[in-house]
């Protein structure tokens, strides 16, 4: 059975995060969805808040869980029993900082790959920053969160 983890921090999902994690669930047997604690980060959301978001918007997929992680990737990823970590890629500067991680957690840990996932086109511009600026504006993002959370989404960014 071949496990894989899927991290971010995922504050909030998007649908752009959806696409990696949904594609990564059709190609491998069990992904963990890997919600990183990371407290040199301030976040909008809580760790419980994201996930529970990511569970709201990943009932559909069989194989997936979410959990959340504090320390070394390549430590929960021994943990899991994960032989790969999946990590999606928007543009060159995606590459090259993922290009960096991946390999000093080849490093730290040789036997745990790292396997990236171009964004799908329709995505590739799509962050967290961005749908929590446009949120915060009062603009409209469904286009770019899922729509069984947009709402809680909207609450949160508006109310801060």
């Amino acid at each position: 059975m071949k496990t894989v983890i899927c991290p971010g921090s995922f504050d909030p999902v998007t649908k752009g995060h959806m696409d990696i994690i949904e594609r990564a669930s059709r190609l491998f047997d069990k992904v963990v969805v890997a919600v990183l604690n990371n407290s040199s980060k301030n976040p909008c959301f809580t760790i419980e808040e994201r996930i529970g978001l990511l569970k709201e918007t990943t009932t559909h997929l069989k194989n997936v869980e979410i959990e959340t992680f504090d320390g070394l990737l390549v430590d929960f990823a021994k943990i899991k029993g994960a032989s790969a970590v999946v990590k999606g890629l928007r543009a060159v500067t995606d590459f090259e900082y993922e290009f960096q991680m991946s390999m000093i957690n080849k490093k730290l840990c040789p036997e745990v790959e790292t396997i990236f996932l171009n964004t799908s086109q329709e995505y590739m511009y799509l962050s967290s920053s961005v749908v929590k600026q446009i949120a915060a504006a009062g603009g409209d993002i469904s286009l770019f969160v899922p729509e069984e959370i947009r709402d809680k989404i909207v609450d949160r960014l508006l109310n801060m």
